[in-house]
This record gives C-alpha cells, structure tokens and sequence, in this order.
C-alpha cells in the first residue's frame, strides 16, 4: 500500500488534527525552555529534578515551574492517543478540543510557573474538559470499528 493510498483513508479534515498535534509539540519545547532558564535562574542543576527547600530559597518557585512542564509531559501520552484516534472518527471536533487543550496548557503552565499552583487553574481547568470530549471522540471511533458492517 503506497502513502498516497494511506492519506486517501483519512478524513479530509485530518490535517487539522497533525496541526494541533504539531501544536502542542512546540507548547512543549517552550516549556522545555522555561525549565532551562528556571534551572538557570534559581541554580537548580541536572541532574536534580526539583529543588530542595531547605538548600535552595527560590526552591518553591522553581519546583512549580518545573512541575508545570512534568504534568504536561504526564498528560501529553493519552492527548495525543486520544486526539489521534478521535480525530479519525471526528477530525473537526477533536481538532477544536485539542487546541483548547493546548490553549488551556499554555495557561495552565504559566499560572504555575508564578509559584502559586492555584494560578494554573483559573483557565487550566478547561484542558480536562478537552480531554474529557476528545475520550468521547475516541469511545466513538472505537464503536464506530466495532459496529460496521
């Protein structure tokens, strides 16, 4: 089966769904960066995941920063699983609940990066209700499957 056979299968509508993948990828790498610059900063060094109170003043700060991008990170496997197979069912709405996703984990991370994990919620928050439509997107793919003919 050559690849031009394989994009014929997709949705039209697919693209959209490589975009917002693509997306997130970049909302990682500027995490990423931020960790960079906070270990920097706050003088947190590798191999050290987070900083120790007790050694470091700016500890709470830089653990925040730094657990900002580990959630995203936590969380990134089953985004990606479920806008990937979602969007084959339903490319357009997995495509809008990914990008809120993404939107809400730009928020999310930088609430938390003040050092006050309240502030990644305010906005944050809707990034589990993405995740929550882009299951429901999967489940109906998956039925879709085992329902045809």
């Amino acid at each position: 089966m050559g690849s031009s056979s394989v994009v014929e299968l997709l949705p039209k509508d697919y693209g959209y769904v490589v975009l917002v993948a693509v997306l997130y990828s970049f909302l990682n790498f500027f995490m990423a960066a931020k960790v960079g610059k906070a270990r920097k900063k706050y003088k947190v060094f590798y191999p050290t995941m987070y900083a120790s109170e007790s050694d470091n003043k700016d500890a709470k700060v830089f653990n925040c920063v730094q657990r900002g991008h580990q959630n995203s990170l936590e969380m990134m496997p089953l985004f990606f699983v479920f806008l990937l197979l979602g969007g084959l069912r339903h490319p357009c709405i997995s495509a809008a609940l990914g990008l809120l996703y993404t939107v809400s984990r730009y928020f999310y991370f930088k609430g938390y990066s003040t050092g006050d994990p309240q502030k990644r919620l305010p906005i944050g928050r809707y990034g589990f209700l993405a995740l929550m439509g882009l299951m429901v997107c999967t489940i109906s793919f998956g039925a879709t499957l085992l329902l045809r003919a």
